[in-house]
């Protein structure tokens, strides 16, 4: 069940009220007893967390470990981008053996 946030207008009486999306709208005050209660907009009292949630992979810099996000090894130049990139070592992948065609049927 949500809390919801009420105010008074007329005495600024405000309370908390655990009550189901169901229930009617309160309007009358515990306090003053007239008919200026009114409900407040909260924010939503509940994180996303989870892979792809700002609090879990993006918060304190890091990159998610995944993969899915922005590459940590490349960085920007520290000379304003004039700089070449480096580049990468030639050597060749090693080949993979083709497999021995059977020559018995």
């Amino acid at each position: 069940m949500p809390i919801y946030a009420y105010r008074c207008d007329e005495c600024g009486f405000a309370k908390d009220v655990l009550q189901k999306v169901s229930d009617p709208v309160l309007t009358v005050c515990p306090s003053c007893g007239k008919s200026s209660f009114k409900k407040q907009i909260t924010a939503a009292g509940f994180q996303l967390k989870g892979t792809g949630w700002y609090v879990t992979d993006f918060r304190g810099g890091k990159a998610p470990a995944t993969g899915t996000g922005p590459s940590t090894s490349a960085s920007a130049p520290s000379d304003g981008g004039t700089a070449a990139p480096a580049a990468a070592p030639a050597t060749p992948a090693p080949a993979a053996a083709a497999p021995a065609k059977d020559s018995s049927t």
